[in-house]
């Protein structure tokens, strides 16, 4: 018989009394502190996902504009060279880019292999934790990081690395429904969490690299029961609209178009905007391609009731070297104009209308050499000798991981700017051709050498302000990459961390270095920041597994940018009691 093993706790002190609950082989977990409830909880509603608490961090970037900005204030420029560790968290290992939630002073933390540990989020006492057991099927993830999760009614929803969607009582840990979504067997799995919009837990499938009758998707599950109410696939199948964008390649073949990042949802336009990945393999010659691919590389405008396509972009159409758009959609109104802007790996801030999905605009920050955007009307068109052929080497600028990845950008509504990690590398590479058979595919592993950008030959990370319009306010850059995604404040400040183990606080207006840490670990993931009891609070995850830099990285690293260690954490940084003002908030 399968056991969960259940422990009562109010706190890391009260580790004691155990019991043994039978579990079902379908519903395997190991929950610590299921059976008591932990302090007094607000079921969080609809409304108060559109409109959060100040003090708290709802969703994945805090709203479901993607903004990645708190209205907190009590730190400021002025004083947050005091900030100092509050307290610190050792987190499950694996590739720790988590994102927390917190509500009602209780901070909910994604770990790596679908782990969450609910922890008093002023002191970090535990509450308690939850571990997923994976059915022994030979198929069991190793270390997958799970960026966020998500909170609605009385439960927090977590994408499992097996394709699983979980309900857990957000009081107990204990788990309230579980919905396979789809066959881990087959490749599929969950990277990041989902979003909830009208009562429906959204999220967006990985994993669909193998050849396989079947293709990728976003579902929506109703939140209370997690019945799937509807799926949308990625792929446009043979005989649909957009099919014949793939050619005459078969369904088996039409890999990727992941949509692995959680999306964002507008009430005004009533849609959701969800990225999906670049087609799989990568080259064009390597899977056979000479169209468009869709929906790949594209935003996708969804009606969160049907899930049907309202309308879709494709940024880079038949896109050929691993150059995702799948990132985060920021919605903004701007010039009387309701917009979303995203970043992806070419690193060109592209403006659509969000209604519409009307090209408006393509921002390129001038490091790509794969393309020409038409600023009129937003068609890509490869340069000459740009666009692979199997086993012949090709130069290009960015690599393969992309100047801007997974690191999500923020915006500040203060400056009408957004703060944007960036790394600065080129690549020389050979793609190479893949088995077509079923259960084959993949990326077309393509053996690359990386190198400096020509334009930051010492120096590959670099942070940069970039306005509304296009303009480059101001750039910091940093021998080795950025490493988190931006969080921006009210206190006019933009919080990022680096992979040579530093967390940094920037002003801005001027792009000036205010405040600077060094964390046990790499900083990782998505810093939040919350408040509770009147005093705020900033958050960054720390460890490894944020991304493959060491094959990345084209340099001999000096003494003091070192390797870092594996040990996963979350750091969380206050002001001294006696120095923080007396509010944490703004209006």
């Amino acid at each position: 018989m399968n056991t969960r093993i259940v422990l009562t706790t109010l706190g890391v002190a009260a580790l004691c009394a155990l019991v043994f609950v039978p579990l079902t082989a379908q519903n395997p977990s190991t929950s610590l502190g299921a059976g008591t409830p932990a302090r007094t909880f607000t079921p969080v509603t609809d409304a108060m996902l559109r409109n959060p608490s100040p003090d708290d961090w709802l969703n994945w970037r805090r709203t479901l504009d993607g903004w990645g900005y708190s209205p907190l204030n009590q730190i400021t420029r002025q004083n947050v060279g005091q900030l100092q560790l509050a307290w610190s968290w050792a987190m499950q290992p694996g590739s720790n880019q988590a994102t927390p939630i917190v509500h009602d002073g209780v901070m909910y933390l994604p770990n790596p292999n679908s782990a969450v540990q609910a922890l008093d989020a002023a002191t970090g006492d535990l509450l308690w934790e939850y571990r997923r057991e994976f059915p022994q099927t030979g198929q069991v993830p190793m270390g997958e990081p799970q960026r966020n999760l998500a909170i609605f009614d009385d439960k927090i929803l977590i994408n499992t690395a097996d394709a699983h969607v979980i309900a857990l009582n957000a009081r107990t840990g204990a788990v309230v429904w579980d919905t396979t979504v789809a066959d881990h067997s087959k490749g599929y799995e969950y990277t990041s969490g989902p979003i909830i919009v009208g009562g429906k837990v959204v999220s967006g499938m990985t994993g669909c690299t193998r050849y396989k009758e079947d293709v990728c998707f976003i579902t929506a599950l109703d939140a209370r029961t997690g019945k799937e109410v509807w799926r949308t696939a990625t792929v446009a199948r043979p005989g649909e609209p957009g099919g014949d964008s793939w050619g005459d390649l078969p369904l088996m073949f039409r890999a990727g178009s992941d949509a692995w990042i959680p999306g964002s949802y507008d009430p005004a336009t009533n849609l959701i905007y969800w990225g999906t990945a670049q087609a799989k393999p990568w080259a064009r010659a390597v899977r056979g391609t000479n169209g468009a691919a869709l929906y790949t590389n594209s935003t996708l405008a969804l009606n969160p009731d049907t899930g049907r396509i309202a309308w879709y972009y494709q940024h880079i159409p038949g896109e050929t070297h691993d150059m995702d758009e799948v990132f985060e959609s920021i919605l903004v109104d701007a010039g009387g104009r309701q917009s979303l802007f995203k970043m992806g790996k070419i690193g060109v801030l592209w403006e659509l209308d969000r209604r519409t999905g009307k090209f408006v605009n393509a921002f390129d920050l001038g490091y790509q050499t794969l393309m020409t955007i038409d600023k009129q009307t937003g068609k890509v068109t490869y340069g000459p000798g740009m666009v692979p052929q199997v086993d012949v080497e090709v130069e290009w600028c960015p690599s393969t991981a992309g100047f801007k990845s997974w690191r999500a950008m923020a915006y500040q509504p203060q400056a009408q700017a957004f703060f944007i990690p960036l790394s600065l590398t080129c690549e020389k590479g050979t793609f190479h051709a893949v088995e077509r058979v079923q259960g084959g595919g993949g990326t077309g592993a393509v053996k690359r050498i990386n190198t400096f950008h020509p334009k930051s030959p010492n120096q590959l990370g670099e942070f940069v302000a970039m306005s509304r319009d296009g303009r480059v306010l101001w750039k910091q850059r940093v021998r080795t990459p950025y490493n988190t995604a931006a969080l921006t404040t009210a206190g006019g400040l933009a919080f990022v961390g680096d992979w040579d183990r530093h967390f940094y606080a920037y002003d801005t207006q001027t792009g000036a270095l205010l405040w600077q840490t060094r964390t046990p670990t790499s900083a990782q993931g998505f810093p939040i920041t919350y408040s509770v009891r009147g005093r705020q609070y900033v958050a960054v995850p720390a460890g490894f597994g944020g991304g493959s830099w060491t094959s990345l990285i084209p340099i001999e690293l000096t003494p003091e940018v070192k390797r870092p260690a594996a040990g996963n954490s979350i750091l969380v940084f206050a002001l001294p009691e006696a120095a923080r003002p007396a509010t944490a908030r703004t209006n």
